[in-house]
């Protein structure tokens, strides 16, 4: 790490400061461990705070903070309005960030809390500079001013140019007895069956699947399986600090997430959340391995005091996670994708604890990559009574606000999530879209074409057909993409009287003209 790099605040994200009417705004600044420490990727805002009073509700915050981001970014900072006295208030806003910061680390993810530069920016409310601060080692009591602040031109090269995104779908059912006399101890039987379940993830006879169906180099092999046991001595999260020190070795325990991307062809990257190389992480329980000593199986029985029922939670995790590319995947696994399915399932246990005998609820998490972030984000949806849900609705906004997205526009809808599947071609994701906008384009522009031409009644039947041929190319070919045209005709040449025939017919195209 470059010495100018300690000392200077870095930018990435295209808007720094969310426009905020709250005289409260609080904005949380996002870095990653896997770059510099004073480097900013996205701002989050601050939508909970404490009844009358301005300061954050930590335990809101870091609960929703901490399923919205994807393990790999955490929160390096804040950011508070003010007008005067800027170094109370950016102490104010470093006190915060330390807070939430904590909250989100302290799930045993062994982080030093102690060696953490903490940014406490401040704007000013009518509009002028942003002053940066910055708190080495939780160190309240000195904040150093940073006059140095780079606005980085390419951020979304930064970010996807370093790392790739590591996905984890785990579905599983969480079967558990409980009496229909005594409801009391449904929850406690429930959340024993499932913490049973989850603390398999660090079981000996885990194992973890890493595999990746694009940009797989020949000589690299497709899959490469990383066993629990080799997990217990990778947990104290301090290797994202020490990129320089990995160094890829032949050992399997070394094998770094780049081994997956060596054939990157630099002139025909897109750099997005969408296009970004994915590891797909499966998790598998092996227990074929021979035991060291031999025993006769034993079934107990235990009597039930009374008539129990049965009932299955049927749950799923899905998380994302960011990565450098030169990261050891055996400590990608214990220290990204483990705590990620924790927090996700401590998550989805306390949305499913209400309603646990009344229905099935149905969470689903679904990742996004909403314009103006440059990370993908993670949203837990209920979709019992369907995506227009009120509840759900006002989930979507208060989504919006944190991200400081558009009111008006239904970004975080099911049907704009991210496809990162293994049977879902790199890319794809975008391809779809602009595939569709081309092709309504091209519809459009040969509607008008052909308007243009029809405009001109004494022009000769052959000169029209053939005006029309060379349109339909042309348009075709500035959009870069095929349209598939319905054609209609009532009569195919018939006559002089080209007003009888219809060649070309574009059904429901007009809604769409206010997306083009």
């Amino acid at each position: 790490m470059e010495k100018d790099e300690i000392g200077r605040v870095t930018i990435l994200c295209r808007k720094l400061i969310i426009a905020d009417r709250d005289d409260r705004g609080l904005q949380w600044l996002i870095g990653s461990p896997f770059f510099p420490p004073l480097t900013v990727v996205s701002t989050l805002r601050c939508i909970h705070f404490l009844p009358n009073s301005s300061s954050p509700d930590i335990v809101k915050e870091s609960e929703e903070i901490g399923t919205l981001l994807p393990k790999g970014f955490n929160v390096i900072g804040a950011v508070v309005h003010a007008s005067s006295d800027i170094e109370r208030s950016s102490r104010g806003a470093i006190d915060a960030a330390l807070r939430l910061s904590d909250a989100l680390l302290g799930e045993g993810s062994g982080r030093d809390a102690e060696t953490r530069d903490i940014i406490g920016a401040v704007a000013e409310k009518n509009g002028g500079d942003t002053s940066f601060f910055v708190s080495r080692g939780k160190k309240l009591d000195s904040l150093e001013m940073i006059t140095s602040v780079f606005y980085e031109k390419e951020p979304e090269k930064y970010i996807w140019e370093r790392g790739c995104l590591l996905r984890c779908e785990l579905p599983f059912q969480v079967p558990f007895y409980y009496s229909s006399k005594d409801l009391h101890g449904t929850e406690g039987n429930f959340l024993c069956a499932s913490d049973e379940i989850i603390a398999k993830l660090k079981d000996p006879q885990a194992a973890y699947i890493i595999e990746t169906s694009n940009c797989i180099s020949s000589e690299v092999a497709q899959s490469v399986i990383i066993r629990g046991v080799e997990l217990n001595n990778h947990t104290d999260g301090t290797h994202a600090k020490n990129l320089n020190l990995v160094a890829p070795t032949s050992d399997p325990q070394f094998i770094t997430c780049g081994k997956f991307f060596l054939e990157r062809k630099t002139s025909s990257i897109v750099y997005s959340a969408e296009d970004a190389d994915v590891l797909q992480v499966s998790v598998m329980i092996n227990r074929s391995t021979k035991s060291l000593s031999s025993f006769a199986p034993v079934a107990e029985y235990f009597p039930a005091p009374e008539d129990v029922k049965l009932q299955v939670v049927h749950l799923k995790l899905e998380v994302l996670c960011y990565s450098a590319r030169n990261y050891p995947l055996v400590h990608a696994i214990s220290e990204l994708i483990i705590p990620g399915l924790n927090h996700q399932f401590n998550a989805l246990k306390k949305a499913v604890l209400p309603s646990l005998i009344d229905h099935q609820p149905q969470f689903r998490p679904y990742h996004f990559s909403p314009p103006g972030v440059l990370h993908p984000v993670t949203a837990i949806y209920e979709l019992s009574y369907g995506e227009t849900e009120l509840k759900l609705v006002e989930a979507r906004k208060a989504l919006h606000q944190r991200l400081g997205l558009p009111l008006d526009r239904p970004l975080l809808r099911i049907a704009n999530a991210l496809n990162l599947s293994l049977s879902n071609p790199k890319g794809s994701n975008t391809f779809s879209r602009k595939v569709l906008c081309q092709v309504l384009r091209c519809s459009r522009m040969c509607i008008l074409g052909f308007q243009a031409v029809e405009s001109q009644g004494d022009l000769p039947l052959w000169f029209r057909v053939l005006t029309y041929i060379i349109t339909i190319f042309r348009m075709v070919l500035m959009t870069r993409a095929g349209a598939v045209l319905i054609v209609h005709c009532k009569q195919l040449f018939h006559g002089s009287d080209f007003s009888t025939t219809q060649p070309l017919m574009f059904h429901h195209i007009e809604k769409y003209n206010k997306f083009l």
